[in-house]
């Protein structure tokens, strides 16, 4: 059974239908305990990072996620949904992230030229292919982006893959049982729709 946290937040219903297709079991979840009877989990969000947290720690569904990470089950955080892993965000000084991951989460630069938010399609790097995530996930595919926020990591073996958008930031990360997209994979057409599949299918 695959949990979809409803934190108010999230294109809850678009990612549910795609892990559906590839034979998913899913429950839209919204209380802490629910998260027990469930072997993996996803954390769409789309919004701001300090709303988010705050819909998080109101339903008890911060302490609770990093509980359920800590279990090794695996836990696929989408768009702002990933960024949620990290310790803290640009967007909101003073709110904590769930800091499962090292790093903060900065805003793109203007003066690098690009439009903000990052939004249509661009093409990933593939750094890490043992990424069981990233399985069958050809270089240079295209995925769906609309953010203005990025990870900026400490570590960097979290980095899966990177896209180029004024710098290379990093666009899919995993760390043991964590993986996060920066993109929307169920909108990203096949790319997309092959790491979700590989996500479904993770032992």
């Amino acid at each position: 059974m695959i949990a979809i946290i409803d934190y108010g937040m999230g294109n809850i219903h678009s990612v549910q239908k795609a892990l559906e297709h590839f034979g998913a079991r899913t429950r839209v979840i919204s209380r802490a305990q629910e998260l027990d009877s469930c072997d993996k989990a996803v954390l769409p969000g789309v919004g701001a990072f300090c709303d988010a947290m705050k819909a998080l720690q109101a339903a008890g569904l911060d302490a609770a996620l990093q509980a359920y990470i800590k279990s090794k089950r695996p836990f696929l955080g989408i768009c702002l949904g990933m960024q949620l892993l990290f310790s803290e965000s640009q967007e909101a000084p003073g709110t904590r992230g769930m800091g499962v991951l090292a790093g903060k989460v900065r805003r793109f630069d203007p003066d690098t030229g690009v439009k903000i938010p990052h939004m249509g399609w661009n093409r990933l790097r593939i750094v890490r292919r043992d990424c069981p995530i990233m399985q069958g996930v050809a270089e240079a595919s295209y995925v769906y982006f609309c953010h203005s926020y990025y990870p900026e990591n400490q570590s960097a073996e979290q980095t899966a893959a990177s896209c180029e958008y004024g710098i290379s930031f990093t666009s899919v990360v995993w760390q043991e049982n964590v993986y996060g997209v920066q993109f929307h994979p169920e909108k990203s057409q096949a790319t997309g729709l092959k790491m979700l599949d590989n996500f479904v299918h993770l032992c």
